[in-house]
C-alpha cells in the first residue's frame, strides 16, 4: 500500500509492502472559505471576552507573543488581520515577542519569514532568550513561592495578546492558550522546574488531556501571574489552513479548541500494533530530533512492548546542536542509563525533558529513525538508523509474520491514537 508521510516540505511516499495498514489521521477538514473574515468576526464575538478592539485603547503599550519557527501558526497571515483590527493603535506601541522558551532564537530571515516581509519592517520584533536575565523582570510569585520572569517587554506592555495553534501535545494535553506564554516567554530557571522529572514522568502529562494534568496546571497558573487580555488559537488541517478560530478569555477560548481539536483528532483502536510508521507532521515540526520525540510519543501510544516504531523525520538542523539533549543521549550507554541519571535526587539539567521523554519511548519499543542525521549519531542517540522504509517494514514483517498488522501516522503528532479496545474506521 502507498502511503504519503508528512516529511520535510515535500512529503515521502512509501510503498508499504502490506495490505494490513490501518491509516491514522485526523478527521479531514476544509479550510475556512475566507480567513480573514472568520478572523474578524472571531474577534467581534470572542468566547469569555469584550471584543478585541473595546479591551486595547490607542495610548496602550501592547504586547504581541507568537508562537517560534518550530510552530506552523500562519502568523504572516493572522498578524496583518490583528493589526488591522487594531488600526487605532500607533505602530510603535506594538511590540511583537517571539516565543522561544528554551529554544533557540530565530534569524532575521526567519523572523522575515515567520510574520511577513511587511510586518518585519514595520513593527518591532524580537526574540525571547530564556537565558538572558538582563532581558526579563519579574512577573510574580507561585503557590510554592518561586519567583517566575517573564520578558521584559511582554511585562511593561499594557495589554498583552497571545497567538497559537492548537494541536495534541504529548505532555500539556493540547497546546495553544496558556502555553502561548508559559513556557514561551519565561526564564529558563522557571522552565526547568516545569520540566522537571515527576512532572514529565507522570501519567497524566500525556496526550489530550487537559483535567488533573500537572503539565497544563503549571503552565495556566504561571501565565496568569500577569493578565493576558485576549488569545487568538486556530486549528489547522494538513494543508496548513485555518479550519477554525477560537478566539477570547485564555481559558475558555482554549478548552472550546481542545475540545473541537480531540473531536477531530482522537482516533482509538482495537489494540496495540506491532509495527507503528509514524513522522513529525512534516516543516517546520520536523526540523529536529527534539521536536521528533512528539512524533514517536504520538507512535508509542499503540504500539506493542517491544514492538518497532519507524520514524520519518527530516531532522535537517540536527538534534538541534544548542542544549544538552543530545550530550545527555550520548553521554549513556542505554535509554535506562539516561532514566536512570534524570531521576536521581537533586539531577538538574537543561533539555533533561526531553532525553526523558525520548527514553522512556525506547524502553517500550524499539526506534528506526528515517532522517538526514548521521547514521552513526542515529545509533549514539539509541535509535535504529533507517535508510529505507519500506525495506526495513519488509525485515520485520518477514520476522514476526506477513500479516501482522500495521498503523501508519502520516500527520505524526497532528493524531492522538488510544487504546480503546474499538477498532478504527480509518483501518484499510
Amino acid at each position: 500500500m502507498r502511503v504519503n508521510l508528512q516529511y520535510g516540505r515535500d512529503g515521502l511516499a512509501v510503498d508499504i509492502p502490506s495490505e494490513r495498514v490501518a491509516i491514522l489521521a485526523p478527521r479531514r477538514l476544509p479550510g475556512l472559505a475566507d480567513e480573514a473574515a472568520g478572523f474578524r468576526a472571531a474577534v467581534t464575538d470572542p468566547i469569555g471576552s469584550p471584543p478585541l478592539k473595546s479591551l486595547v485603547g490607542a495610548g496602550d503599550r501592547v504586547a504581541v507573543v507568537i508562537p517560534d519557527l518550530t510552530r506552523p501558526l500562519p502568523s504572516r497571515r493572522l498578524l496583518p488581520w490583528l493589526f488591522e483590527e487594531l488600526a487605532h493603535v500607533p505602530e510603535e506601541n506594538f511590540t511583537i515577542i517571539n516565543g522561544t522558551g528554551s529554544h533557540r532564537v530565530n534569524t532575521p530571515e526567519e523572523l522575515s519569514a515567520m510574520v511577513g516581509p511587511e510586518i518585519f519592517e514595520r513593527f518591532r520584533i524580537i526574540n525571547h532568550n530564556s537565558h538572558d536575565p538582563a532581558t526579563m523582570l519579574p512577573a510574580g510569585r507561585t503557590a510554592d513561592g518561586r519567583d517566575v520572569y517573564f520578558n521584559r517587554h511582554y511585562v511593561e506592555a499594557d495589554k498583552r495578546i497571545v497567538l497559537g495553534f492548537i494541536e495534541p501535545h504529548f505532555m500539556a494535553g493540547f497546546s495553544g492558550g496558556y502555553k502561548g506564554i508559559f513556557p514561551a516567554v519565561a526564564d529558563i530557571a522557571s522552565i526547568m522546574h516545569y520540566h522537571r522529572a515527576e512532572v514529565i514522568g507522570d501519567a497524566r502529562s500525556t496526550w489530550g488531556r487537559l483535567e488533573g494534568n500537572p503539565t497544563q496546571s503549571q503552565i495556566r497558573a504561571n501565565a496568569s501571574l500577569l493578565k493576558v487580555d485576549f488569545c487568538i488559537n486556530v486549528t489547522l488541517n494538513d494543508k496548513r489552513e485555518i479550519t477554525s478560530y477560537f478566539c477570547g478569555h485564555p481559558v475558555a477560548a482554549h478548552e472550546t479548541g481542545c475540545e473541537f481539536a480531540r473531536q477531530t483528532a482522537m482516533i482509538g483502536v482495537r489494540e496495540p500494533f506491532p509495527i507503528v510508521v509514524t513522522t513529525n507532521s512534516g516543516y517546520p515540526l520536523d526540523q529536529n530530533l527534539y521536536q521528533t520525540v512528539k512524533g514517536m510519543s504520538a507512535a508509542a501510544q499503540i504500539v506493542e512492548n517491544g514492538g518497532l516504531i519507524i520514524a520519518a523525520s527530516r531532522c535537517n538542523d540536527g538534534f538541534p546542536s544548542h542544549g544538552n539533549y543530545r550530550k545527555l543521549l550520548f553521554d549513556h550507554i542505554s535509554p535506562q542509563a539516561i532514566l536512570d541519571t534524570i531521576l536521581a535526587p537533586g539531577f538538574s539539567m537543561y533539555d533533561q525533558w526531553e532525553a526523558q521523554l525520548h527514553a522512556m519511548v525506547c524502553l517500550k519499543a524499539r526506534v528506526g529513525l528515517y532522517s538526514e542525521i548521521p547514521a552513526e549519531e542515529v545509533r549514539r542517540a539509541h535509535l535504529e538508523p533507517v535508510d529505507d522504509i519500506a525495506a526495513r517494514i519488509a525485515e520485520e514483517l518477514d520476522r514476526i509474520g506477513r500479516d501482522a498488522p500495521i498503523a501508519v501516522l502520516p500527520e505524526g503528532p497532528m493524531t492522538i491514537p488510544y487504546l480503546s479496545g474499538e477498532t478504527t474506521e480509518q483501518t484499510e
